[in-house]
């Protein structure tokens, strides 16, 4: 992050952790205080993933993407006594000092002869505040259920709302992870899914209970970059979402590069289209892994391991399990549910809520804010529209909110837009539903058109009636130079409905 490469072991990470404890306990942080911190996937973060939770206090993972707004709101309700931020971020603390007063001091993760000029008194430098430490630390035994760490959803549809998380379910959680993503001591595993978005997956704590090579990007995560820690580093495993994987492939494909040492990727946040996991696995031999979780899951909630039963069925029946989302991780529990409340067959066609409880799914939003999608039993309601089949598998098809109801028929946009990212000269594609005189809601595609080509809404048209039926055809399409990407890197619908919230392209389509 300072322009360097930082590697070291365990042991050496063990070594500062204790350090930063007793610096902790020198600044005054007492067990059940919060600690925000703002920084891209880095060794001293990872420091901090220990150290913190440790001393019985609580980690508060703060997405450095939320608005000015919402970034005062969840330092103010988290409570957080001291943050310790990427020097990158610092406007973002500066802009809104005045509005935190709950802060007690912001510590810098950077050299002491690095410390920046700010307008926001008392810097500390985080290397300065662990020179002067002792490595000897007896850390406190303390009950399971202690609270350990605090994340925050992304909050488009509203304030964020915080989910805190137990030592307990991180444990449980980490063990789940490891089994479900099938990784040892002899992966590489480049950690490109970031740190501030629900603990990691879960990977920093993984990382050592398995003794596994762990390498952290930092804020580079462009094609080149990516590629190079791939090739550099050996690494065999990685996870992140999918603009992250189209970046890498883009490059791939303009450089003429392939992955030597990859084995496989998760790919999380988001659906990836079927043509991403085809271009891994037939072209550069990578196995692609779709896996689902969520802030209110800890970290993973589904498996993405293909069945033997469904490897002996052959290669369509295998990519079909590598499009859903996987079956369930040990630990927890799923079913779909219809607008009764009640069970709707599992058989890969029947759609509706997706629910999960487990032992490490949440119960309540921090403060008991927002309690309607908790339901009886345990459970919890994803929002996310979804199927299960015979062998377990979950697909999402929709998040309930988007989507789109036309002629009292539902059209699934996220399975329009991956027909739409299929289709010759795409790049990227968001479907959102709007209003139709006739037919209540009509899909209207929002495209970007890839480097160097042009493709016509009538050839996109053409495209899609191959592959969709003739009445999920989007009535309009329109091309812009890029998609507006919210906190955790997913395409903003919100923002979308806003900004043609008056578009009156649409046709007046015969279904």
């Amino acid at each position: 992050l300072e322009g360097d490469v930082h590697r070291y072991n365990f042991r050496d990470m063990g070594r500062r952790t204790r350090q930063l404890a007793n610096a902790l306990q020198k600044l005054g942080v007492e067990p059940g205080d919060t600690v925000g911190t703002i920084a891209w996937n880095g060794y001293r973060h990872m420091e901090l993933y220990y150290a913190v939770p440790g001393i019985e206090a609580v980690y508060h993972t703060i997405n450095p993407r939320l608005s000015a707004e919402q970034l005062a709101f969840v330092i103010n309700h988290a409570e957080d006594k001291y943050i310790f931020v990427e020097a990158m971020f610092l406007p973002l603390l500066e802009a809104i000092g005045e509005q935190i007063p709950g802060v007690q001091g912001v510590v810098v993760l950077c050299e002491a002869d690095a410390l920046p000029d700010s307008s926001l008194p008392g810097l500390v430098s985080y290397e300065a505040l662990l020179a002067s430490e002792s490595d000897e630390f007896e850390w406190p035994e303390f009950d399971e259920d202690t609270a350990c760490g605090l994340c925050y959803t992304s909050g488009t549809t509203g304030k964020p709302k915080g989910v805190l998380y137990s030592h307990r379910a991180i444990v449980l959680q980490a063990m789940s992870t490891a089994l479900a993503l099938e990784l040892s001591s002899s992966d590489s595993v480049l950690m490109i899914v970031p740190m501030f978005h629900v603990n990691g997956w879960t990977l920093p704590f993984v990382a050592a209970l398995i003794g596994a090579k762990v390498v952290l990007p930092g804020k580079d995560l462009d094609g080149a970059s990516v590629w190079d820690m791939l090739t550099r580093e050996e690494v065999t495993f990685s996870a992140g979402v999918p603009t992250v994987w189209q970046m890498l492939l883009g490059f791939l494909q303009e450089e003429g590069k392939d992955l030597p040492q990859l084995e496989r990727i998760v790919i999380g946040g988001s659906a990836a289209p079927r043509s991403m996991l085809e271009v891994f696995e037939n072209q550069y031999y990578v196995e692609p892994l779709h896996a689902w979780g969520m802030t209110e899951t800890t970290s993973m909630g589904t498996s993405p391991s293909i069945l033997p039963r469904i490897r002996e069925q052959g290669a369509e029946p295998v990519m079909q399990a590598r499009i859903s989302q996987g079956h369930k991780v040990f630990g927890a529990e799923l079913k779909i549910i219809d607008e009764e409340g009640e069970r709707v067959p599992e058989d890969g066609k029947h759609p509706g809520r997706l629910c999960i409880r487990g032992w490490a799914i949440a119960s309540a939003y921090f403060k008991n804010e927002s309690t309607d999608e908790f339901l009886e039993g345990g459970w919890f309601d994803t929002g996310d529209i979804a199927t299960l089949d015979d062998s377990g598998y979950m697909r999402i098809t929709d998040r309930a909110k988007d989507l789109i109801k036309s002629g009292g028929e539902w059209i699934s946009s996220i399975d329009l837009e991956n027909a739409a990212l299929s289709c010759p000269g795409v790049a990227a594609a968001a479907v959102i539903g709007l209003p139709h005189p006739k037919w209540d809601e009509r899909p209207l595609l929002i495209a970007v058109r890839a480097p160097g080509s042009e493709p016509a809404e009538q050839e996109i048209l053409d495209c899609l009636a191959s592959k969709v039926a003739k009445w999920w055809l989007p009535d309009a399409i329109v091309f812009v130079d890029d998609l507006p990407l919210g906190a955790t890197g997913k395409v903003n619908k919100l923002a979308l409905r806003e900004q043609f919230s008056g578009f009156d392209g649409l046709r007046a389509t015969e279904a």
